[in-house]
């Protein structure tokens, strides 16, 4: 590298030490010491990422408390797994509460892009071009919508919102004490993460996300505020909401070969579902009803939901509750697994065209864990070895990494929501490194990437 190379790499600011060792080389030589546009990790940056995460899982909590009290109110819901109480409630009461989800839904959203103007609700799309600024008004009312639509019991995920105001509250604090361009985007990044950390509880795994996901930037100048932000985030989310993992009392695993040979074996079907999952997602993202349209077609979406909930009344919400389930060793039928994981992409891809918004981070994961369960079943019918919940999990992780275009993401996320599977790492890094391979070659969008708006300068 030229002379010229190594100054644009200086550390900024420069260590307290300044002498260099015998060699007479720079720390810089090592590729992860910095980056060519770092952002200046100065005390004023340290203190207003500390509000930023603050801000995040204190907004994030609150969006979670918003969502329970609604599922509260709709289904009596007290706490643990939404589907034991679904499953108490009358068929007529869920499309009753559906309905009232896309009666409230589709004119509250119709409202918010057609009278509130300025600014964007699309964290991805504004860090990745690096252009814009985010709409205070716009996206704390779209989050709050979310959270309201989905605790009704609407099929898609819940993590949108909390990582939108966790970006907002970065940019805001960015504009407000008007730092530096490398430093507002690492800001509003490091917020977005810190957001999606609070209400999963994976301060890891939101930290990594920051990194693979939002920057795909990997040195100790973006890592050290990434982990921090999350941190911080996910401590304040304890005053609020439980330390548990997101997913409580998975049973470890014993590690059998079995398990290396299925992730071998399926790895390239979980490639070809999170690709085809992806691309379904683009398509109604791109087609998705707009104008006045949207006062009305929740409504019908939501109708639809509603009459297949009467057999399949797991499908309500992300699906957390029903990964939760097969985690758990509850749901053991292969059938009751084929129906559940074909229905809860397409019913989430309706809500999407429907113009409803909310996140797909769940119903990616539950959707992988669902198949992941139906191919363990089948694997444990001609070979007598393994778990279906061992299975699932690996269809989780591989879903997600292949979904995300994001391995390290994924894997994480698997490890941190369930506070277990360390047993079975090993097949799990397997199956999702593969899937994440086959999925980048066939294709490479993310259901981020997918969802990105037109560029229309």
């Amino acid at each position: 590298m030229s002379n010229q190379g190594w100054r644009e790499r200086a550390r900024k600011p420069s260590p307290v030490i300044k002498s260099r060792l015998p060699h007479g080389r720079g720390a810089t030589e090592q590729p992860n010491a910095t980056g060519i546009h770092d952002a200046r990790l100065t005390p004023r940056f340290w203190l207003i990422l500390s509000l930023t995460s603050i801000i995040a899982g204190t907004l994030g909590s609150l969006l979670m408390k918003l969502l329970f009290f609604i599922m509260y109110l709709a289904y009596g819901y007290k706490g643990g797994n939404l589907n034991s109480y679904l499953k108490l409630t009358s068929p007529t009461h869920r499309i009753f509460a559906l309905l009232i989800a896309g009666a409230i839904g589709g004119p509250g959203f119709y409202l918010i892009r057609k009278k509130l103007k300025g600014g964007t609700t699309d964290t991805d799309d504004l860090i990745w071009r690096k252009r814009g600024q985010l709409s205070t008004t716009k996206s704390t009312a779209s989050s709050i919508l979310q959270e309201i639509v989905i605790g009704l019991g609407a099929s898609i995920g819940r993590e949108a919102a909390p990582k939108l105001m966790g970006a907002v509250a970065g940019d805001y604090l960015s504009r407000t004490f008007n730092v530096t361009e490398e430093q507002r985007w690492l800001l509003i990044a490091c917020g977005a993460g810190a957001g999606l950390a609070s209400v999963y509880n994976v301060p890891l795994a939101g930290a990594i996300f920051i990194v693979e996901v939002l920057l795909a930037e990997i040195n100790i100048s973006v890592a050290l505020p990434a982990l921090a932000s999350t941190v911080i985030a996910t401590l304040t989310s304890y005053i609020f909401l439980p330390t548990q993992p997101a997913y409580p009392n998975v049973r470890s695993f014993h590690l059998h070969g079995s398990e290396i040979v299925f992730a071998l074996v399926t790895a390239p079907i979980f490639a070809i579902f999170a690709t085809l999952f992806v691309r379904l997602v683009g398509l109604v993202s791109h087609h998705k009803v707009k104008g006045k349209m949207v006062i009305f077609t929740p409504l019908v979406a939501m109708a639809v939901q509603g009459v297949i909930g009467i057999w399949f009344y797991q499908l309500f919400g992300n699906g957390k509750d029903m990964a939760q389930n097969l985690f758990g060793g509850e749901i053991t039928s292969l059938s009751l697994l084929a129906v559940l994981f074909l229905l809860k992409p397409i019913l989430t891809a309706m809500v999407l065209e429907s113009g409803l918004s909310g996140g797909l981070l769940t119903p990616l994961f539950a959707s992988g864990a669902l198949l992941g369960g139906f191919l363990g079943g089948v694997w444990i019918h001609f070979f007598h070895s393994g778990s279906i919940e061992a299975y699932a999990m690996l269809g989780a992780s591989a879903a997600l990494g292949a979904g995300l275009q994001a391995p390290l993401t994924g894997l994480v996320l698997i490890l941190e929501l369930t506070h277990t599977g360390l047993q079975i790492t090993v097949p799990i890094i397997l199956i999702t490194f593969i899937a994440t391979s086959i999925s980048r070659k066939l294709d490479g969008y993310s259901i981020y990437s997918a969802r990105l708006p037109e560029v229309t300068e």
